[in-house]
């Protein structure tokens, strides 16, 4: 590697450790030529995932492009930028992990939503408002509906009463 302080290629690795999440390498190097040290990074290079949107049209994945769909919904919600950093990140590796090179711009959709309505409700609601595009009240009526069955399955119930055993009743 090239020596940024004098542009020499005599340089060598002097301590290698893995990055936060297991995807990046971190190398210190010493220069031999001006005795410099400074610091690399390694991260692999994925092929590029491309999303084929509804009418066929064909674009590269972009993390970017999906973070910024997701900080809209989430906007003026309590929700970590950690926490949409990671969604990103979770969506990301499970297309890569299940996709070719092409994946439909609605699984993706689908695998967003599926993680904002454990995140944030309300977040949840915008996003899907966007994604399949709601023309009016009813069709928002409805996805709360669903949504609210959900919630009644998930949660136990809230009755304070204990409920009655075998000898009780």
């Amino acid at each position: 590697m090239r020596c940024p302080h004098c542009g020499q290629l005599d340089t060598r690795v002097i301590d290698s450790r893995p990055g936060e999440d297991g995807t990046l390498l971190r190398r210190r190097r010493l220069c031999d030529a001006c005795g410099s040290r400074f610091t690399t990074h390694e991260r692999v290079l994925h092929v590029p995932l491309v999303v084929v949107k509804k009418d066929g049209r064909r674009e590269e994945f972009s993390p970017q492009k999906l973070r910024s769909g997701i900080a809209k919904a989430c906007n003026k919600r309590s929700v970590a930028t950690e926490d949409i950093a990671k969604l990103v990140d979770d969506v990301e590796a499970e297309l890569r992990a299940e996709a070719g090179a092409e994946v439909q711009s609605e699984r993706i959709g689908e695998l967003v939503m599926e993680r904002l309505f454990s995140l944030d409700e309300v977040a949840y609601v915008r996003f899907a408002s966007v994604y399949q595009r709601f023309d009016d009240v009813r069709r928002f009526a409805q996805l709360l509906e669903r949504m609210s069955r959900r919630a009644r399955h998930r949660t136990p119930s809230r009755n304070p009463l204990p409920e009655p055993t075998a000898t009780e009743a």
